[in-house]
């Protein structure tokens, strides 16, 4: 069996979006989770969750790998982007959205502006 340090990193260097979360993206066990997830759902990000509830090695793993204390924890191909408020500032700035544009990755434009447009 492989540490948890060299399972997050090929979890997250071998998928283009990872949410490291409580619960996973149809089921989020917390509400900085929930947030998260939905809005990855809302937007049609194909992600790969990965439930810190189911292994406490990747819990704790995950933080240490970031150097960060809190879940959930998104990367998008293969660099931590952040937690919970972050990716909602970003949301709302459109910062996520150049982010996904920089990489490649998939998204539904008219999706994330309707959070900003809800969010105004």
């Amino acid at each position: 069996m492989t540490d948890a340090r060299t399972r997050i990193d090929e979890t997250v260097k071998g998928h283009d979006v990872v949410l490291y979360m409580k619960g996973t993206k149809d089921m989020p066990q917390c509400g900085f989770s929930s947030r998260v997830a939905g809005v990855l759902n809302y937007m049609g990000v194909t992600y790969q969750d990965v439930n810190v509830l189911a292994d406490e090695e990747i819990r704790q793993g995950i933080k240490d790998y970031s150097d960060w204390p809190t879940i959930p924890q998104l990367y998008v191909k293969g660099e931590f982007v952040g937690g919970c408020d972050i990716i909602t500032e970003m949301t709302l700035s459109g910062e996520l959205d150049q982010l996904f544009e920089q990489h490649a990755v998939a998204y539904d434009k008219d999706a994330a502006e309707k959070i900003r447009e809800a969010n105004a």
